[in-house]
């Protein structure tokens, strides 16, 4: 016996934007998955009203002094995160944070569990 995934179609595009006919910009399943990906690592604890423990904190430890310590707390916190919100949505593979001035970058390697697609993506911010 075989369960076929229902996967969603039309899905609303992260950062909200347009697209060239004037309609809200859609994106597929896959960059949904991305998207809400972004969001968990870029959103503080407390940012959501009716989730105030969704996120990761990650913003948070931008200013921190780098050790190999904070480095390992830091991706054990993000997969703990990972694990919590998406488990369900993507299987987690390679993890790496990376800190440089004011800059955080989080490389990431997942498989989509609807899909089957394994993927690796950047996740990358720079604060004033």
């Amino acid at each position: 016996m075989s369960t076929v995934m229902n996967i969603p179609k039309g899905n609303m595009d992260f950062p909200f934007h347009f697209d060239p006919r004037g309609r809200v910009a859609e994106t597929g399943y896959d960059g949904h998955v991305r998207d809400m990906i972004e969001q968990l690592l870029f959103t503080n604890p407390g940012e959501r009203v009716n989730r105030p423990d969704f996120g990761s904190g990650l913003l948070q430890l931008v200013f921190a002094p780098n050790s190999p310590e904070l480095a390992a707390a830091l991706q054990f916190t993000l997969q703990a995160a990972l694990q919590r919100w998406l488990g369900d949505v993507i299987e987690v593979g390679a993890l790496a944070v990376t800190s440089e001035d004011s800059s955080l970058r989080v490389d990431l390697g997942y498989v989509v569990r609807a899909t089957g697609t394994a993927h690796s993506d950047s996740f990358e911010r720079s604060l004033p």
